[in-house]
Formats: C-alpha cells, sequence, structure tokens
C-alpha cells in the first residue's frame, strides 16, 4: 500500500496513504499508529490514526526528526495483513425521529423510503470507527447505506443536543456533547460516547465496530 511522509510545522509528522474512505485502508493506519504507540520512541507526544492517515506529535527539543521519519517510514511500509478476527460490536440504542430525530422525515423523502425504513437501513448496518475527533468521544462512523446517505446541511445548527445520532453522507456518529453540528439528525441515544467519570471515559475506539438499535420513548426515558 503506497504512503508518503510530510510535516506539519516543526513538531508533527504525517503519514499519509491512499485519499479515500475504505476500512482496510484504514485498518492499515490504525496498525501503523499502534505500532508507533508501542514503540515507545523519545519525545513522541501523541499518535493520532485518521481515516487514512496517522499524526506524530513530537517535542522537536528530543527528537531526532530523521530518525523519527525514517522509522516511520518502516513502519508505514511493514506487510500488512487485515484482522480476520471479528470484535463484538459495541451496541447502541436509539429513539429514532419525533422530536429526537427532527431530519429523519427529510432523509426519507431524499431516499424516497418510508421514515421506518430509513431506521432499518440505518440500524440494521455494522458500522465501522474510522476514527475519533471533532470533540472528545465523537466516532466517525461508516459506511451508511447510499440509500439514506444525504449530505450535511448547508448551514449547521447552533446548537445539537448530546446523544444526537447524525448521517452526512456516508457517516453517522453520535454527537458526545452539545455542539453546533450540520449532520441530519435522526435520533437520540440515552448513553454518553464520552463519559469522564468512567474508568475508560470512551464508549469507541478506532477500530471498533457498532450497531444501533431501535428503543421507544418510554426506554429512552428510563435509560
Amino acid at each position: 500500500m503506497s504512503f508518503r511522509i510530510v510535516p506539519a510545522g516543526e513538531s508533527a509528522l504525517i503519514v499519509e496513504f491512499e485519499a479515500r474512505i475504505d476500512p482496510e485502508i484504514n485498518a492499515r493506519a490504525i496498525a501503523c499508529a499502534e505500532a508507533i504507540q508501542a514503540a515507545g520512541l523519545a519525545g513522541v507526544r501523541d499518535v493520532v490514526p485518521t481515516y487514512r492517515s496517522v499524526a506524530v506529535y513530537f517535542d522537536p527539543l528530543r527528537t531526532d526528526g530523521d530518525r523519527l521519519q525514517q522509522r516511520l517510514a518502516r513502519e508505514a511500509a511493514q506487510p500488512f495483513r487485515p484482522s480476520t478476527a471479528a470484535r463484538e460490536p459495541v451496541l447502541i440504542p436509539v429513539c429514532y425521529g419525533g422530536e429526537f430525530g427532527p431530519d429523519l422525515a427529510g432523509v426519507a423523502t431524499f431516499a424516497g423510503m418510508a421514515e421506518a425504513d430509513v431506521v432499518r437501513a440505518h440500524a440494521d448496518a455494522t458500522y465501522r470507527v474510522f476514527m475519533l475527533g471533532f470533540v472528545p468521544g465523537f466516532a466517525y462512523l461508516g459506511i451508511v447505506d447510499q440509500r439514506i446517505a444525504m449530505p450535511r446541511h448547508a448551514t449547521p445548527r447552533v446548537r445539537v443536543p448530546a446523544g444526537s445520532v447524525g448521517v452526512a453522507g456516508v457517516q453517522t456518529g453520535v454527537y458526545p456533547a452539545e455542539t453546533p453540528g450540520g449532520w441530519q439528525l435522526i435520533g437520540r441515544t440515552p448513553v454518553k460516547p464520552f463519559d469522564a467519570s468512567r474508568e475508560d471515559p470512551f464508549l469507541m475506539k478506532a477500530g471498533d465496530a457498532v450497531r444501533f438499535y431501535p428503543i421507544d420513548r418510554a426506554e429512552y426515558d428510563r435509560w
């Protein structure tokens, strides 16, 4: 798999793989990030995998940049075999539609489907966590059924409630906190993607599998 290494200022290097949303490319980026992290390289501050790249942040006063770049090139060039071990999916309950899913009707119109069919299309898929970003715990999930892959709003909402489940093209995700956002909101979950009081604050991690399942408002309230 082809790659290149590019600088991002004086204290970061980016390992870039092929530029497309693809599970195998993402798995390669995550494996590369895990290998770099496990190496415990002097001066490396953080290693962040994305859809198709790995950002390596380092202290330029403690790190030999040329040696680091050579090490990154060796790790990126390692033969890669995708894991065949199936991960148990993270299960997330969602109350679809109504006040929790103000854009469900719009997605149904876009897809030429009934709202119930949009819910089934969204909940029937097993999604991959391609990366985390935007705010702590926000997992970018894919790949969404093409029929319901509606683009995001041209003008974002000023406030999207925490727990909102949205679609933006081939991506879906859960807002961990109240923030601005432009995704098409189709439901809400009572589960917290990020909770600093938990032993592990992050519900989802890069490479995880995720499934959504519908619940009614009464069950949502019980949560």
